[in-house]
């Protein structure tokens, strides 16, 4: 059998295994290790093993456990809810300015907590009903918290970059600075659309009472050491980290500990705060390692195949695509796959194949971590299967009903396309940060 039939038999009995309704690491996994045992007997099951051996020997790793207890401590202890006063007061006199400022609020959890699950639930609970009750459109506003809460997976620190990093082979802190221009970019774009939008259409955003705005200077000005924390919190993390003072397995370690300390001088940890963080940074940090495992074995029958050198041959020598159409069809699959799985399903099924031929050519590594990251996004938000559409059905309040969820996501994937786009265009904008700080590993 030639390695071609092979590789479509291994992806047909991989996408035949999920429909079991199994989990996608051990569906994955499963198909790498039999591959393997087949089609080299008992050497074969040193595949599995090596790829175990690998995984704990990845020092960034330790990366992955520490932020994502940082990121829900943070949410559980509130420190959001008093940061979104603070855009509140000082937002609240602009057309539009409170969603402005739930985008604001995003990216600053974004920049803490590297998921988009934690922002999707402080924008759902604290800023949601907050922009119902001051007359905001709630299809507009629906839209800006899940495209909001989506920056999660792009700005630094990514969790998904993590993973990405991992499987591609490419450094971690590479990766985060390539993920933090275009992340604001895409922030900058979200604002911009709620703006426009609203100046056209007052009645969309309109303007908090001159009441609730007209208070003292030192008031407002004291309303803004809710943000000193969290700001502290990333200075800390990051701000040491691009010095070149803190490795990027240190400077995780820095932000668990900045976010333990000031949770416990806020008076926060209590009422099982510590506890549900703590149980919660366990299943998503062994999640993302049985993932990567199986990704890892996946791949490794693809290497000892030939499978990306066979890929490439048929589609650049028989086919004659150019690179850029190839890459091109590569983020349209991403989407298409968006509307059924999850990020990280998606990049463990197709990273095998279309990260060495991204490399074969002629692009660079880390500059596609960032497309990867931007057309998860726009995946996160694709009906039917959006992963931030079901977050969002499940914790918005009654009056918003799935319909207005799927209406409500259109203008901002538009968006993300353009953004896509734009950083296709002109890569530098995701490659001048990493070409210009050196960072420790």
């Amino acid at each position: 059998m030639s390695a071609e039939m092979i590789i479509l038999f291994m992806f047909s009995s991989m996408l035949l295994s999920m429909l079991t309704g199994q989990r996608v690491f051990a569906v994955i996994g499963f198909v790498g290790v039999v591959a393997a045992a087949i089609l080299w007997g008992n050497g074969g099951f040193e595949l599995g093993f090596s790829a175990a051996m690998k995984l704990m020997k990845w020092y960034p790793l330790l990366t992955l456990p520490l932020f994502i207890f940082m990121g829900y401590l943070l949410s559980e202890s509130g420190i959001a809810e008093d940061l979104y006063k603070a855009f509140h007061v000082w937002m609240g006199g602009l057309r539009g300015g409170l969603a402005v400022g739930t985008i604001g609020l995003m990216v600053v959890i974004s920049a803490m907590n590297g998921l988009s699950v934690a922002g999707m639930a402080i924008g759902a609970t604290i800023a949601l009903p907050e922009l119902l009750k001051r007359g905001y459109d709630k299809t507009m506003v629906t839209g800006v918290i899940q495209a909001g809460s989506s920056l999660g997976i792009l700005v630094p620190p990514s969790v998904v970059l993590v993973l990405y990093g991992m499987i591609a082979r490419q450094p971690v802190g590479q990766l985060w600075l390539a993920g933090a221009l275009p992340g604001l970019l895409l922030a900058a774009l979200f604002i911009i659309y709620v703006l426009v939008r609203c100046h056209f259409n007052p009645a969309l955003g309109p303007v908090l009472p001159k009441e609730e705005r007209d208070i003292p200077l030192r008031d407002k000005l004291l309303l803004l050491r809710a943000g000193i924390l969290p700001f502290l919190i990333f200075f800390l993390m990051m701000g040491l980290f691009l010095m070149g003072y803190t490795s990027l397995v240190e400077s995780s370690a820095v932000g668990a500990l900045s976010a333990l300390v000031v949770a416990a001088l806020k008076g926060r940890l209590g009422n099982g705060v510590l506890t549900r963080t703590i149980e919660q940074t366990l299943g998503i940090s062994c999640m993302f390692m049985w993932i990567i495992l199986a990704a890892l074995c996946f791949g490794a029958v693809f290497d000892g195949l030939g499978a990306v050198r066979a890929i490439e041959g048929l589609l650049v020598n028989d086919w004659g695509l150019s690179p850029w159409t190839i890459l091109i069809m590569m983020q349209l699959s991403f989407i298409l796959m968006g509307m059924f799985l999850d990020d990280t399903a998606m990049l463990v099924i197709v990273a095998p194949l279309y990260i060495p031929l991204v490399g074969k050519l002629g692009f660079d590594l880390v500059w596609y971590g960032v497309l990867y990251t931007i057309t998860c996004q726009i995946s996160y938000m694709t009906p039917p299967f959006g992963y931030n559409l079901f977050l969002m059905r499940a914790m918005a309040p009654p009056e918003i009903s799935l319909g207005d969820i799927y209406r409500s996501v259109w203008p901002f994937v538009i968006i993300m396309m353009v953004g896509l786009a734009i950083i296709m265009m002109f890569p530098q904008i995701a490659l001048w940060l990493p070409e210009t700080v050196n960072v420790r590993g």
